[in-house]
């Protein structure tokens, strides 16, 4: 039996019919065990208006709310971090020790992000020149996109979308 996989829009599976679909192959077996929707430009376009929404309120959560939910992340990725590295290993065809260190690497940006509002502090330095001061504020700038190489499926992207996230921005993920 193959697995039917979709979008994820707008924190729920895509409804929609998919013009374009691609085969998924198990890489120990070489048989198909499941198919993929492939995104046309106007399930893109309802992603990004989708993220274009939740960025509206997402950039007005306080710091501290931001660090509450990517703690929540972190303990929901560590207590199934053996599921998303098995995961890894079925879909991918990395050895299981790999997959977990994978997971693990990218668990360590996780925990970082968790430190954001610290992170995200401003800066104000007096007389920097004969009567000038300097400032920096640190904002959220609005919808991210992450394109990330297919060797790397949990690792690479988890390198952004903590950060994005934690700094107030939404994420779009191929």
């Amino acid at each position: 039996m193959s697995t039917a996989i979709t979008h994820w829009i707008n924190g729920q599976s895509y409804s929609g019919q998919s013009q374009r679909t691609a085969n998924v192959f198990d890489p120990a077996t070489g048989k198909v065990s499941g198919v993929v929707d492939l995104a046309s430009t106007s399930v893109v376009n309802e992603a990004v208006q989708a993220a274009q929404a939740a960025f509206m309120s997402w950039s007005q959560t306080s710091l501290a709310r931001r660090a509450q939910v990517l703690f929540a992340f972190r303990e929901i990725l560590n207590a199934r971090k053996d599921e998303v590295a098995a995961a890894i290993t079925a879909e991918h065809g990395k050895v299981l020790s790999d997959a977990l260190g994978e997971v693990t690497r990218g668990l360590e940006v996780v925990e970082f992000a968790c430190g954001i509002p610290h992170l995200l502090k401003g800066g104000f330095s007096e007389n920097v020149s004969t009567n000038v001061d300097s400032y920096s504020i640190r904002q959220p700038l609005g919808v991210t996109a992450i394109i990330s190489p297919f060797n790397f499926p949990a690792m690479v992207p988890m390198w952004f979308f903590p950060l994005a996230i934690a700094a107030g921005n939404a994420v779009i993920l191929k």
